[in-house]
């Protein structure tokens, strides 16, 4: 088992940014596996069509066997905090998906960013979380659209400030801008 300075059980918070087919799931789980816990993967998709099942099935097939995996679009801070633990380091994959999910459900999506964010005071194990960087291109010619982005920013913002460490993948390259 792999260890940090403050030991294998310690609540560290990692947080890996980049646009859509940069790498960073990849790099994700090579973060995750290089760790030696136990590894649980908490998916935020849902399946509203084929291609988005096939997309679902590579990403199995691409993390291979050895995950345990947690359906959760909505209730991710109640989820993390039950299956953080010090044995077992937690992929989130994808927050974007997540806020998604909240805009569809009609949620207040910053006070759903809020509450992720402080639940990670409750957590007591590692955890790793995955986003797309949606804020780099032109701004959105839809109401709908540019209240994603904003409500994505403001996430990634406060993640970020929150998180022990943030990359950025820009094709498959990881540039550590934290910790």
């Amino acid at each position: 088992m792999t260890s940090s300075p403050s030991g294998p059980s310690a609540r560290r918070i990692s947080f890996v940014l980049g646009g859509a087919r940069s790498g960073k799931s990849r790099f994700s789980e090579d973060l995750a596996d290089k760790t030696g816990l136990e590894r649980h993967y908490v998916a935020t998709s849902q399946i509203f069509d084929e291609e988005m099942r096939a997309r679902i099935d590579r990403h199995r097939a691409d993390r291979g066997e050895g995950w345990v995996t947690h359906e959760e679009p909505v209730r991710l801070a109640e989820v993390l905090v039950e299956v953080a633990q010090p044995d077992r380091i937690v992929l989130v994959d994808c927050l974007t998906l997540w806020v998604t999910n909240l805009m569809m459900a009609e949620a207040d999506v910053d006070a759903e960013g809020r509450a992720l964010v402080e639940s990670l005071a409750l957590l007591s194990g590692p955890v790793i979380f995955v986003s797309n960087e949606v804020g780099l291109g032109i701004v959105p010619d839809n109401r709908m659209a540019r209240a994603f982005r904003d409500h994505a920013g403001r996430l990634h913002q406060n993640l970020a400030a929150a998180a022990d460490e943030v990359f950025f993948i820009a094709a498959g390259l990881p540039l550590k801008m934290k910790g």
